[in-house]
């Protein structure tokens, strides 16, 4: 039964709306009366009503006081005035209130049970689309899961618009704005493990994306698995270069799975992450082809690059080859020198720290191995267009 208030000061109105028709056709109950603003403000949220008669003189509190304040407890809430002012300042401000219509005193019991009909119409209608939405609602928490993938591989492949893609973000609780970082995680089966079958590949698969999301539980962010069988993760707060390492060392220690984690920036806006997503592949084929030599070197940058002391000679030292052959061979295989491809693995870890702290840029210079903080902004300048400092707040900015 829809519950009915009727508020006015003057016994009779009331009396003549409660009598007036038979309110069990129309599936409601007149719960309570009251005879100032205040008392009805009082019962109709006690009893949590659906339809509010109100007359706006009243003592205390005004009908227009009465409906401000009950459009703010209970929005959903059907109001009727009943008033024998007929004036065009009461109406307008009673339409701000989104009143369902109007009865003029005395109250024509015709008129009154046609506009009761259509209020009962209007619950009748709300009360469907709400159990429409609980259903939908239920059902993307039941499978929020199957849709985050479908959201993610539609949008590493570029099949959704700008516009789609935000408008679904919040819908799977996830971040409406722009996220900062691509990671696409590669894995492999050491050579003397049997060969899997569909079922152990997928439970594999799923704890993969478990040990992550364990690993980065305090990020933003959207795991899945892609068309090609890599996880890939989207966040929206950076991971760093430890906690990519971090990822591939947990695969190893409690899968025995060896695994390889490829990271990019973002730029662009939300398309921008399919430009990060195929950088991170071409990474991972350019990989695929390098010599040992080459690969370990890249390593042991990454590990050490904070050492302002890093240089072509003492990286050729731990691998036990000479500089001029590392120098040869990094050059012929990533298309770079020696100091070009160190200054890319600082500014890549300096652009982090800026996104993801508030560190002053001496000592992010410090962080990534520069001696100098002029030194490491005529470096970032260089190679990202802008210095240090603007380059954080072009990017803050933009997430804001």
């Amino acid at each position: 039964m829809w519950k009915v208030l009727i508020a006015d000061d003057e016994m009779i109105i009331r009396e003549g709306i409660r009598e007036s028709i038979d309110w069990a056709q129309f599936n409601m109950e007149v719960i309570a009366e009251a005879e100032d603003g205040e008392e009805a403000l009082e019962l109709a949220i006690k009893h949590e009503v659906h339809v509010l008669f109100v007359d706006l003189s009243m003592p205390i509190m005004d009908g227009l006081t009465l409906m401000k304040h009950v459009r703010e407890r209970l929005p959903h809430c059907h109001m009727i005035v009943i008033t024998g002012y007929d004036e065009f300042s009461y109406a307008q401000e009673a339409l701000r209130l989104q009143v369902d219509d109007y009865l003029l005193k005395p109250t024509d019991p015709k008129q009154l049970r046609e506009v009761v009909a259509k209020v009962k119409e209007k619950l009748e209608r709300e009360h469907q689309e709400r159990g429409y939405v609980e259903l939908l609602t239920s059902q993307v928490q039941k499978n929020v899961g199957l849709l985050r993938q479908q959201l993610g591989v539609e949008w590493v492949e570029g099949r959704l618009r700008e516009e789609e893609m935000m408008r679904q973000l919040p819908l799977l609780g996830l971040p409406s704005f722009c996220p900062v970082q691509v990671v696409v995680i590669q894995w492999f089966s050491f050579k003397n493990q049997p060969i899997m079958n569909d079922r152990d590949r997928y439970i594999l698969l799923f704890a993969i994306e478990n040990i992550v999301s364990e690993l980065l539980v305090n990020h933003e962010m959207l795991v899945f698995r892609d068309s090609n069988g890599f996880v890939v993760v989207i966040v929206w707060t950076p991971i760093s270069e430890e906690q990519r390492r971090g990822i591939e060392a947990a695969l190893k220690q409690y899968l025995y799975i060896g695994a390889s984690a490829y990271m990019e920036m973002v730029e662009g806006g939300v398309t921008g992450v399919i430009s990060a997503y195929e950088k991170c592949k071409r990474k991972m084929e350019e990989e695929k082809r390098l010599s040992p030599v080459v690969r370990r070197a890249k390593q042991y940058i990454q590990t050490h690059f904070s050492q302002s002391e890093l240089t072509l000679e003492s990286v050729a030292q731990f691998l036990n080859v000479s500089p001029i052959y590392l120098s040869r061979m990094i050059k012929q295989e990533l298309g770079i020198s020696f100091v070009h491809l160190l200054t890319k693995i600082r500014l890549t870890k300096a652009v982090e720290l800026l996104l993801s702290t508030e560190l002053p840029i001496h000592e992010i210079a410090e962080r990534v191995g520069y001696d100098t903080q002029h030194y490491f902004s005529t470096a970032f300048k260089k190679a990202m267009g802008v210095p240090p400092n603007q380059y954080r707040k072009i990017h803050l900015e933009r997430e804001a």
